[in-house]
């Protein structure tokens, strides 16, 4: 059998909270949670589980890739919910989105502090 990707666990400060972002942009499911986690469903059987460490958080880079109607979609509620992007990862593009590698692009922070980047088309 070949490697799947299965499941992650993302720091939080409040796994309640970022579940819910997370819900939002990415459009996905509940999955059952249990003891310390708020888990998510994504396509593919991918299981995002959000957890409070008792330790400082470090940020993560996150990336998603989602159809051209997704990204639409996703934008339009960063924009109305007010939260800061940008069209590059150095962050020197506010307020943009990128269409660099044949589709869009757009990076922002979760509420953790994690760095999140929507794609429409694959790098490769």
């Amino acid at each position: 059998m070949p490697a799947f990707f299965n499941h992650t666990i993302i720091a939080s400060v409040d796994r309640t909270v970022s579940a819910e972002f997370y819900r939002s942009i990415l459009e996905a499911a509940d999955a059952p949670s249990w003891g310390p986690f708020t888990n998510l469903s994504l396509a593919g059987g991918v299981m995002l589980q959000f957890a409070e460490p008792p330790v400082d958080i470090q940020m993560q880079h996150y990336a998603f890739l989602v159809d051209e109607p997704h990204f639409d979609r996703a934008y339009a509620r960063l924009v109305s919910d007010g939260v800061e992007h940008w069209a590059d990862p150095q962050m020197t593009r506010p307020g943009e989105t990128n269409t660099e590698h044949g589709g869009r692009g757009v990076y922002f922070k979760d509420p953790s502090g994690h760095a999140l980047e929507l794609i429409s088309k694959p790098y490769f």
